[in-house]
């Protein structure tokens, strides 16, 4: 099994993670491959494979609030990319588990994939989510008030789920995020003359053309984030974001993004201390 690297929001050294070093911390291993939502009974008899990914999630919550989760004066469910995707789907769940006096709040890291047409005009990437849900049986655990109105599929969209989640979430993600540019904005199925691997393999080879569609990529990326977060984001005590510019995928994980980046400081506040202050202002004010 790979060793799990404690550092970003995970060091347990003060020089490195002030914010968050003494907190008790739980690393729990992403492996169904459908950001813990899967329940299928029957086991795929051709690989042997189990797609039950939202009963681990529950049997070890279940475990960790025995050991002392539920008595936790605060609590942070954070991860990066399908992991951050399943901080949001089970964000409020997560909360209704700990005690009503608990400060939570739900952190996700390069978890907000947006729903946005790719280069061929095509949405070549909602297929991939809606065969995820199909293989996963996913739809019996994703947040009903999205399920009940819309395709499946799309249900594994933030900006489709997080209006109606009730607790306070920071969003951390980039613009431009080289995980989504590669797959949802310039996916192979979608580049028939491969005239973007170039340019997804390092942005100084992209044209000029190229360019000016990460650019609008971009904009398309807080358009959506601004109004799928559910309310105004400048009023708000329970939404908080950090959105920077970086062509990288995940952050908190990553020691130099987390403390030192000078190219990650927003109002020249690093993402260390604009997360620690979100989550410190705004569950206390929730």
């Amino acid at each position: 099994m790979q060793k799990f690297n404690f550092t970003g929001v995970f060091s347990s050294k003060k020089e490195f993670n002030p914010g968050f070093y003494n907190w008790n911390r739980v690393i729990m291993r992403y492996c169904d491959g459908a950001s813990f939502t899967g329940d299928v009974e029957k086991v795929d008899p051709a690989t042997n494979l189990h797609y039950r990914g939202a009963r681990i999630f529950n049997v070890i919550l279940d475990e960790l609030l025995a050991k002392g989760l539920n008595k936790a004066s605060s609590a942070l469910l954070t991860s990066c990319s399908s992991g951050g995707l399943a901080a949001i789907l089970y964000c409020d769940k997560f909360r209704a588990k700990l005690p009503a006096t608990s400060q939570v709040k739900c952190v996700p890291d390069a978890g907000y994939f947006v729903h946005v047409k790719d280069i061929s005009g095509k949405y070549h990437y909602e297929k991939f989510f809606t065969k995820i849900v199909k293989l996963h049986n996913s739809e019996i655990n994703l947040p009903s008030s999205c399920s009940s109105k819309m395709k499946p599929g799309l249900c594994f969209y933030p900006q489709f789920i997080l209006p109606k989640i009730k607790t306070p979430v920071f969003v951390i993600n980039s613009a431009y995020d080289s995980y989504q540019v590669q797959n949802i904005l310039a996916p192979e199925k979608a580049d028939s003359h491969d005239s973007w691997s170039a340019c997804k393999l390092n942005i100084s080879n992209c044209s000029s053309s190229q360019l000016k569609r990460l650019q609008e990529f971009r904009s398309d990326f807080i358009k959506i984030l601004r109004s799928g977060m559910g309310r105004s984001i400048l009023n708000s005590t329970s939404r908080g974001m950090f959105i920077n510019s970086c062509y990288s995928h995940c952050q908190t994980r990553n020691q130099i993004n987390w403390l030192g980046d000078p190219a990650s400081k927003l109002d020249n506040k690093l993402l260390q201390r604009c997360s620690v202050t979100g989550f410190m202002r705004e569950t206390q004010l929730s």
